[in-house]
């Protein structure tokens, strides 16, 4: 290599897999997914070819929130494993050159954490302060208008010590108070332990929420609020949200990982473009990777996405790395979103946009949201809102792996239903066909990962219309040109330029080894990916 070549790190040029552990596998037979399970799976993930496991909270907790309401940072639920558990995994994914990235969940605890026992106790423990704390109001009110993500006021009274305290999410979910340094260091303190056990890197949960007004502001009402949104859409986050104290806050996690080796971390952040971008930090200090979900809400055309892909690598600090995300535990799924044939379009944008992709866990088999009924659903947003039909269950459902009962997951009743299109959908029925989603998603992360102009090359819009978005990668010589058809409808897209090649990779089966020039004309639903002629 060209030593003035850059020099890329592995979560720049690898894909990130999220797995959901409860839904993943199950190793023991209780219904719910555990480490030995993942463990079970690497081949296949290494297959796939992803590179990169984002594993969501595997923690004690109570699991109000499914793990992210944690009572011990520093070690494993008997849900999932053990710490022995872990350290396998870790060994295992480093054996197949794939690295570990973890949940952190830095900005609340569960209410039954040691620190929020010591905190609630009175109000004069030491560790009062590390959760906020307030009087009423004269009426005996919450001190402020802060609403919680999963209903009602984010304050929860305390009759013992007669103050209230604020939790952005459940009542049992209560918020850690950053503006005190030893809540920092403590949490410092934490990403040491799971790096020094060897783990890769951290996903942050909610970064964003971390630092809230220091003087407590109401926040303002949403004018373009609407009676089907949540109750919490009803205000505007301004103070209780990205306050400018939360960037020294990442900067101060980013120096722990910049004493070790090649680490990373990776931020939670729905917020608008513009704030989104902040998250990398002054001479990018901060996230490596603040997660770019613009790819979840966009309409779903190629002109919208052809304007968002413009705009966010226009907002992208010089030097920061791009990244995109398709799906997580919190959204519907993408074939739920966009349908069945625009799934497999969605796969061929992720693995071949400048940036590190992340694929949500049975994505790859085209799974789709599941209909659970009222009196199964788990999820507390769901249960604390039922009329505004909000679960995330639907997205969270198992993982299908073959046609037996509950698709391979358990042989016990799953903590949740399984999707009766199982037996359709699921990895061993796809791997027998060449034309399913799963060997798609195979093969575009094979070519991804064997060629530098796909994993870390330039990207150039060449054309654009109400159908159809054609862009070229580019690195050494090397030239991709990828034309999507976001579309059901025939496109012609009309390219500018001496572009001869031949189509190596279509979503659709026949395309491939068909010679192209300046005029794409695609199928409905037509994605290609065309090796071009130097």
């Amino acid at each position: 290599m060209n030593e003035n070549e850059p020099q890329y790190l592995w979560w720049q040029e690898g894909i990130i897999y999220q797995v959901y552990p409860r839904s993943y596998q199950d190793s023991n037979n209780d219904g719910v997914g555990d480490i030995q399970g993942i463990i079970h799976r690497l081949d296949y993930l290494q297959w796939l070819g992803v590179t990169i496991i984002w594993l969501s909270p595997v923690y004690p907790s109570p699991m109000k929130d499914f793990g992210y309401d944690i009572s011990g940072y520093t070690d494993i639920h008997p849900l999932f494993g053990t710490l022995a558990d872990f350290d396998t995994l870790v060994t295992e994914l480093h054996t197949r050159e794939m690295k570990l990235v973890i949940d952190l969940v830095p900005n609340h605890t569960s209410d039954e954490h040691p620190w929020f026992t010591e905190s609630r106790s009175s109000r004069d423990d030491p560790r009062r302060d590390w959760y906020i704390w307030r009087d009423a109001g004269p009426n005996g009110e919450p001190p402020n208008n802060w609403l919680s993500v999963f209903g009602g006021s984010a304050w929860e009274w305390d009759e013992n010590t007669q103050q209230y305290y604020y939790h952005a999410f459940l009542t049992a979910q209560p918020d850690l108070n950053f503006r005190n340094p030893d809540v920092v260091e403590a949490m410092k303190d934490i990403m040491r332990f799971w790096l020094d056990r060897g783990v890769d890197g951290f996903r942050v949960d909610v970064m964003w929420h971390m630092i809230k007004d220091e003087l407590l502001r109401d926040n303002p009402p949403n004018p373009a609020y609407q009676e089907h949104m949540v109750t919490y859409d009803s205000l505007l986050p301004v103070f209780s949200t990205d306050q400018p104290e939360v960037h020294s806050i990442v900067h101060e996690m980013r120096k722990v990982l910049d004493a070790y080796n090649e680490r990373m971390m990776i931020g939670e952040i729905y917020l608008p473009l513009d704030k989104l971008v902040t998250y990398y930090g002054i001479d990018n200090r901060g996230a490596h990777l603040p997660f770019n979900f613009l790819l979840l809400h966009v309409q779903w055309d190629a002109l919208s996405i052809a304007a968002l892909v413009a705009a966010y690598e226009a907002a992208l600090p010089p030097g920061a790395w791009p990244n995109w995300v398709l799906g997580n535990h919190d959204q519907s799924r993408i074939r739920s979103r966009v349908g069945s044939e625009q799934a497999r379009i969605a796969a061929m944008l992720l693995l071949t946009l400048r940036g590190t992709p992340t694929i949500y866990y049975g994505d790859e088999l085209g799974m789709r949201d599941v209909s659970i009924p009222l009196e199964e659903i788990q999820d507390p947003q769901g249960l604390n809102m039922p009329e505004k039909d909000v679960s995330r269950d639907p997205a969270r459902t198992p993982m299908q792996w073959d046609t037996s009962e509950h698709s391979g997951f358990t042989t016990a009743t799953p903590w949740l239903r399984t999707d009766r299109a199982y037996m359709r959908d699921n990895v061993a029925t796809q791997l027998e066909d060449e034309d399913s989603i799963l060997r798609l998603y195979n093969r575009l992360a094979t070519l991804r990962q064997n060629e530098p102009a796909l994993k870390t090359g330039s990207y150039k819009s060449v054309a654009v219309n109400r159908n159809g978005l054609a862009y070229i990668r580019e690195a050494n010589g090397t030239r991709f040109l990828i034309a999507l058809n976001f579309s059901h409808r025939p496109c012609r897209l009309q390219l500018h330029g001496q572009l001869e090649g031949e189509i190596i990779l279509a979503t659709a089966p026949g395309l491939e080894g068909t010679a192209i020039d300046n005029t794409l004309y695609l199928g409905g639903d037509d994605g290609i990916i065309v090796r071009l002629a130097n």
